[in-house]
């Protein structure tokens, strides 16, 4: 390890790491274990790109480790490019293969440590291995990013960003569009086999004589096109259009608004003021984009505490619902006054899904109507709840289930409305299809107004469905570990000893998720279904170090006086699933 620490050091083109590491090697920081992780493994490129803490060493985000990925990534268009020449051409293929096209990229970043220097790295990179470049001229919620990837017809988007993780993370977000997939594809981030062949570029770019050494990556020095306003502006105008003032034209709605030091603020009260909302209220602290993240533990809205000085915010100015957005601004929380308490309070994402499902009906079952035509198609993961497949039944439409994550929700053919639980909302696909909290905002704005000028508010709403479908109550557990080998030995032992029965209730089925279905590829957790309904998925996740528990249950209500005993009883229900989940994981302790 120290041989490669100092080759590593000898490399580095960052003054900050390459001391951060000689005062590790030199032993001038406590922490020496620090120095072992940073060196013990490759950080791995996969379905979600790359994410990491910051820092020296191949296991961690720095300018060699995204030197690699963008030349992997340049290398893996260009091999697309050439794919459709080579599978007709009858010549020797060759080390620079002509292509059927000049590939194209947009670069995007966030406001995080580094973010910037990662994206311009990139686009020398991408520019020096001849493909169109394309920098967005600041940092920019993710939304914009993946907007520009269709709006610029590219065939790749990057977009640099660690999202809501914490602030010393950041992240290497890859999407493909343009002529290189599928049309149900483009603009949505990569899936499998793109994620191992990306990888294997990397491997092979970083198969040098010392660790660290990028010299076999060329780097332009101009030549990429940094754009202007428009794009920006093009985003924006094209969000606040999905506005229908003609059928919801109610604007009275107070809204307290937080980007959670973000890169989200300007845009969305831009896009919000352009559809005709002014009385916004932004929470000061909040507003400005901040790397250190001051106000909050962890920077997600789902985390408690997260949103309290919007509420404390909410209270003193009466607003009418809160609208948080997370720091890239791809996702959106929304918290209303709860009118059996008398608090605010954060709606679950399933509550918001169905919500916002609701909505898109009373609209015909899309937010673009000039944009797609056919029937409307709604999707959700296998984690969120089953109310929406119940409300687009209700409706006619058709729904699909998938695999977790927007990467697989995105390319659904002919997608409407999509949504996953973590508070991620598609509901313009035309335009961006990926999440994207800044038009999902605007359309629960617009939900809200008009629900206010009824008199009604999204509690009602959710009362109404759970009077139609049953009351719906959903919760996630995540268990953190510090092994991941901790991991497969709980995922064997529910293999090899399945759970019997969730709160008393006998399962009637089980899914082995590793085994691919015609309606799901394969992917590692287990799904159990109990006779009363209740239902928990298990599964690893993507992109951290624990175990991910979803739960649900349904308590069917037929008077809206059981109402209240039937939210009693969903709680009670949780908890008691809760307890049998971790037995079944062999956590009764915790």
């Amino acid at each position: 390890m120290q041989e490669a620490a100092d080759q590593w050091a000898r490399h580095d083109p960052d003054p900050a790491t390459a001391a951060t590491l000689r005062a590790l090697i030199a032993g001038a920081l406590e922490d020496h274990a620090e120095l072992a992780d940073s060196f013990a493994g490759e950080l791995q490129f996969g379905t979600a790109g790359l994410r990491a803490a910051m820092g020296p060493g191949p296991n961690r985000m720095n300018k060699i480790v995204v030197r690699r990925a963008a030349a992997g990534v340049a290398a893996h268009l260009l091999a697309l490019a050439a794919a459709p020449l080579q599978e007709t051409d009858d010549a020797e293929p060759s080390s620079s293969p002509r292509l059927a096209y000049q590939p194209r990229a947009v670069v995007g970043y966030d406001a995080r440590y580094n973010s910037a220097d990662f994206a311009r790295e990139t686009a020398a990179i991408f520019t020096a291995a001849g493909i169109e470049t394309f920098l967005l001229p600041a940092a920019l919620p993710t939304p914009v990013l993946a907007y520009a990837v269709r709006a610029l017809s590219c065939e790749a988007g990057i977009m640099v960003t660690a999202s809501h993780n914490p602030r010393q993370d950041n992240g290497y977000k890859v999407y493909l569009g343009g002529r290189a997939v599928a049309p149900e594809a483009r603009g949505v981030q990569i899936v499998a086999p793109h994620d191992s062949l990306i990888a294997g570029q990397i491997a092979t770019i970083a198969a040098t004589p010392e660790m660290g050494d990028t010299a076999n990556i060329s780097m332009a020095t101009d030549d990429w096109t940094v754009l202007g306003a428009d794009v920006v502006a093009a985003y924006k105008s094209s969000v606040a259009a999905l506005a229908d003032a003609d059928a919801f034209p109610s604007r009275e709605l107070r809204i307290v608004h937080t980007s959670l030091h973000g890169v989200g603020h300007e845009t969305a009260l831009a896009v919000l003021n352009a559809a005709g909302f002014h009385d916004i209220h932004p929470v000061p602290e909040q507003s400005a984009p901040d790397p250190d993240f001051p106000t909050v533990v962890f920077p997600n809205p789902e985390e408690p505490g997260a949103m309290d000085l919007a509420f404390a915010l909410a209270k003193k100015v009466d607003a009418d619902i809160v609208l948080a957005n997370d720091p890239d601004a791809d996702r959106a929380a929304v918290g209303a006054l709860d009118p059996t308490t008398g608090e605010w309070h954060q709606l679950h994402g399933d509550q918001v899904g169905a919500l916002l499902g609701t909505h898109l009906v009373a609209r015909g079952g899309r937010a673009d109507s000039t944009a797609v035509v056919g029937d409307p198609v709604f999707a959700n993961s296998i984690v969120s709840s089953r109310l929406l497949s119940k409300i687009a039944a209700t409706a006619g439409y058709e729904h699909v289930q998938t695999l977790t994550g927007f990467k697989w929700i995105s390319r659904v053919p002919a997608l409407t409305f999509g949504y996953e639980e973590a508070l991620g909302y598609c509901v313009a696909p035309e335009l961006v299809r990926d999440k994207d909290g800044i038009s999902a905002g605007l359309l629960l704005a617009e939900m809200a107004a008009e629900l206010k000028a009824a008199r009604r508010t999204f509690f009602d709403v959710l009362d109404d469905l759970a009077l139609e479908h049953g009351l719906h109550a959903s919760n996630q557990i995540s268990i953190r570990v510090e092994e991941l080998a901790d991991i497969s030995a709980m995922m064997d032992r529910l293999r090899t000893q399945p759970p019997a029965r969730f709160d008393g209730s006998p399962v009637t089925e089980l899914r082995d998720l590793s085994v691919a279905t015609p309606e799901l590829p394969a992917t590692d957790g287990m799904w159990y279904l109990t006779d009363k309904g209740t239902r928990v998925i298990i599964r690893p996740s993507g992109t951290e170090p624990k175990l991910k528990c979803y739960l649900e249950v349904i308590i069917p209500v037929s008077d809206p006086e059981q109402l209240s005993a039937a939210r009693v009883e969903a709680q009670r229900a949780l908890s008691a699933v809760v307890l049998d989940v971790k037995t079944a994981l062999g956590l009764e302790s915790l």
